[in-house]
């Protein structure tokens, strides 16, 4: 397959994964610079506590030692000069304004790289000590000596604002981040007025932790005679991360700092941010003159990488006599934890109160968001990032109500889907295209509901119980629209770049401002120049993730790589099509309006006169050819992708389950997934995105959550205690497609990455709740909770 042009639709393997599962992939822990130190932080033990004094002179005395710094020692160096300022850094900052209900900017509490004066959850960063090895490192933080005098802690969103709770920054009294609504109050409410029919739901949305595969690391380095920087990062947005230490941390202008991701072992959001290890890694290049590498282990990444969900809802839903839905009423507390992480404000509003309508037509929405302040690590964006939140609100709801109302849920469904095209919801965001009835029929096809009620006798008489749950979700990906964005709070547009480079034997390099860490870039990005020039897929390379080698680019995330990142490329390869239009019609000695281009050919219409793709990329490079007219030598083109609109891939999904209710124990029998992505680059990738994202959203549903306990300890801070979905948890996946093409950019792709982490959770819990005739079902659905809820035992709510 490597050597033959392939075509958008072909399943190709993945060009990336020889390395891979070679072991020969290159991550930032597997790079080795000359002089290596390495970082090791003391982290609080408290959740909540001021620092009295910090001694750190046995750890400056310990074997190997270089360094040990604090907060008090981080500051701003003078210009062409190793002295220090008496200015400090800069903080981590969030880059997306959330203004409250009354106008107010959201109050964003200070957040240095290493705390100063206070500590406001457990795994805060307290010091650093930089050794010869991690080893001396480590062994020499034993020896710092912190006086904490340690304060209560709020561990709970629900009671973060009461009276009395403890503030988490002193400068913010009541732990309000902001408060925030969306959609229109006065006609949401006059549609519960009048309602037939009003469904209720009380839900926590569990915090989870990312777990990526490979951990995070660092690694600064300082070239003092250059006066430069390189950071080698674990990073979805290399450039994203440049700019923000450069134009708000302040470690050194855009141009002295290089930052490089190289291979990266999934993200699913939580490297998308900036982290005080980063800053304090470079900085202290800097200060020592030598590289300092810091990779964190997975205790640390369970306690200080941004955690994801952890949401308090209650959820209304008002419907008329003929079941149709007329209001969607939510409440809902958002726990940001102890700082707001890069993109934290933006999750609980825009990307999650936008898609509260769903699949349906509502003609009434109104939603508050408070978000609070807690003693617990950060809450920022994952797998769906507000997405998957919304989507459990609604899909919960219509289900809900659908039993209450004695109707069919995917009758219910149907009878409310959005019909016509666009569709302007009440909470901002107009649908372009879709086919949701589509999806439906295929589905309920697929996953033999007509058989369902044979299948539950069955499990009957084995003394199970068999449930069904369904969710038609919706998402808005391809995050991008710069000016939808920056209206919303966004401090910087979300277009993408590409280059596209080709030499002059015709191979062909592809610089992109995408990142990959696991989505098969290199292969769908090369299958797609393949396809447009006709060109042998080995041909191709793709560059990514380098900031010396690649245009500025806005990163992975929020399933843009294709709709934003793919479209860039495919405006640069309209360009090269153009210029070699222009090269062969100077060669064949035509006019270029008789230059026709396909399957890598250019020819002169109505004639046997043609040249080769890479013919045509040699002759580009002879200058001389060129003598007289205006045609510039060489062929390289760039471009930039800023579409009108979102994306909103779409689809139903529906688990079919079996829970033994002597032990809790819940099975997966049958998984039906089908997705409208639009057009599909290369179906094998996006069903294993598919088959990823499900297991995730089942983990979710079933397996993992983040508990704190009521001093602010992490109490599932290990694999031992945090449960992570194995193969034996997920069925084989019966995966189907639908297709509406999407208008809003030229490929007329949408996104597949979130779509099963923000489909199944809801479907779990559905089918949950069918196989045990009620609704009081919390997630994680551990066997304990299933077990009770199936005795008619309730469970506590984590919020309760």
């Amino acid at each position: 397959m490597a050597a033959t042009i392939t075509r958008i639709g072909d399943r190709v393997e993945r060009l990336e994964d020889k390395r891979f599962i070679t072991g020969r992939g290159r991550y930032t822990d597997d790079i080795e610079r000359p002089g290596q130190l390495h970082a090791y932080f003391l982290r609080s033990p408290h959740a909540h506590a001021r620092i009295v004094s910090i001694d750190t002179a046995a750890a400056k005395a310990a074997p190997g030692v270089e360094a040990v710094f604090t907060g008090q020692d981080v500051k701003r160096f003078v210009p062409t000069s190793d002295d220090l300022t008496e200015d400090e850094i800069g903080g981590l900052i969030c880059g997306w304004m959330i203004h409250s209900k009354d106008g107010s900017p959201m109050k964003a509490g200070a957040h240095p790289a290493l705390a100063k004066g206070k500590v406001r959850y457990v795994g805060d960063h307290v010091a650093v000590v930089v050794a010869e090895t991690l080893r001396q490192a480590q062994d020499a933080a034993e020896l710092i000596q912190v006086e904490y005098d340690v304060l209560p802690a709020v561990v709970d969103p629900a009671k973060a604002r009461s009276a009395g709770a403890p503030t988490v920054h002193d400068e913010i009294g009541d732990n309000t981040v902001y408060e925030w609504e969306l959609g229109n109050k006065a006609e949401t409410e006059a549609a519960f007025a009048r309602a037939h029919h009003v469904t209720t739901l009380d839900i926590v949305n569990n915090r989870l932790v990312p777990n990526a595969m490979e951990p995070r690391v660092a690694l600064g380095e300082y070239d003092p005679g250059e006066d430069s920087f390189t950071l080698y990062t674990t990073s979805q947005n290399p450039h994203v991360a440049r700019l923000i230490l450069s134009a708000f941390v302040g470690l050194a202008p855009e141009h002295k700092l290089r930052v490089i991701a190289p291979d990266v072992g999934g993200g699913f959001g939580s490297k998308i941010f900036v982290y005080a290890e980063e800053v304090v890694s470079l900085w202290a290049a800097r200060r020592l003159k030598r590289p300092v590498k810091w990779t964190g282990d997975r205790s640390e990444a369970f306690l200080a990488d941004a955690h994801g969900r952890d949401h308090v809802t209650r959820a209304e839903l008002a419907t008329d006599p003929a079941g149709k839905i007329t209001g969607l009423r939510v409440k809902t507390t958002a726990n940001l934890g102890a700082y707001l992480s890069t993109f934290a404000s933006s999750v609980p509003t825009y990307l999650y109160a936008t898609l509260l309508s769903g699949q349906y037509a509502i003609p009434a929405i109104h939603a508050e968001v408070d978000a609070v302040y807690t003693n617990t690590a950060p809450v920022d964006a994952y797998r769906g990032a507000g997405r998957p939140e919304a989507t459990f609100v609604v899909e919960r709801l219509v289900e809900v109500a659908a039993r209450e109302l004695g109707l069919d849920p995917a009758e219910f469904r149907r009878r409310n889907f959005v019909r016509s095209f666009p569709h302007q919801t009440p909470v901002i965001m107009t649908y372009d295209a879709g086919d949701y009835d589509a999806a439906l029929t295929k589905a309920l096809e697929m996953a033999d509901i007509a058989g369902l009620p044979a299948r539950k006798a069955a499990s009957r008489a084995k003394g199970k119980l068999r449930g069904i749950g369904y969710s038609a979700y919706i998402e808005a990906c391809g995050i991008a629209p710069s000016q939808a964005v920056g209206s919303l709070g966004a401090g910087v547009g979300l277009w993408e770049s590409a280059e596209v480079r080709v030499n002059p034997t015709g191979n062909i390099e592809v610089l992109t401002g995408s990142h990959s860490h696991g989505q098969g870039h290199e292969t769908t990005f090369a299958q797609l120049v393949s396809h447009r020039l006709g060109v042998p897929i080995d041909s191709v390379k793709v560059v990514h993730g380098d900031t010396d080698k690649v245009q500025f680019g806005m990163g992975t995330y929020g399933s843009r790589s294709g709709a934003v990142g793919m479209s860039a490329i495919s405006k640069a390869l309209d360009k090269v099509i153009a210029k070699g239009r222009k090269v062969a019609a100077h060669v064949l000695e035509a006019s270029e309006e008789d230059i026709e281009f396909k399957d890598g050919q250019f020819t002169v219409a109505g004639t046997d006169k043609g040249l080769g793709f890479a013919d045509m990329a040699l002759q580009a490079y002879i200058a001389h050819k060129f003598n007289g007219s205006e045609l510039e030598p060489g062929l390289k083109e760039g471009a930039f992708w800023d579409p009108t609109n979102f994306t909103f891939p779409a689809g139903v999904h529906i688990c079919e389950l079996e829970i033994d209710p002597e032990t809790g124990i819940t099975t997966i029998e049958r998984w039906t997934a089908v997705d409208d992505f639009g057009n599909v680059i290369n179906p094998m990738i996006v069903e294993g995105q598919v088959h990823g994202g499900i297991a995730q959203g089942v983990g979710q549903a079933l397996l993992e959550g983040a508990r704190y306990d009521g001093t602010g300890q992490l109490v599932t801070a290990s694999f031992m205690d945090y449960t992570m979905p194995r193969a034996g948890d997920l069925p084989d996946f019966a995966i189907g497609m639908t297709v509406t093409e999407c208008p809003s950019n030229p490929l007329g792709i949408k996104g597949c990455g979130e779509a099963g982490a923000i489909a199944a959770p809801p479907a779990v819990v559905n089918a949950l709740t069918d196989a045990l005739g009620h609704e009081h079902v919390t997630m994680p659905a551990t066997p304990e909770v299933v077990w009770r809820a199936a005795a008619g035992a309730r469970m506590p709510m984590a919020a309760e």
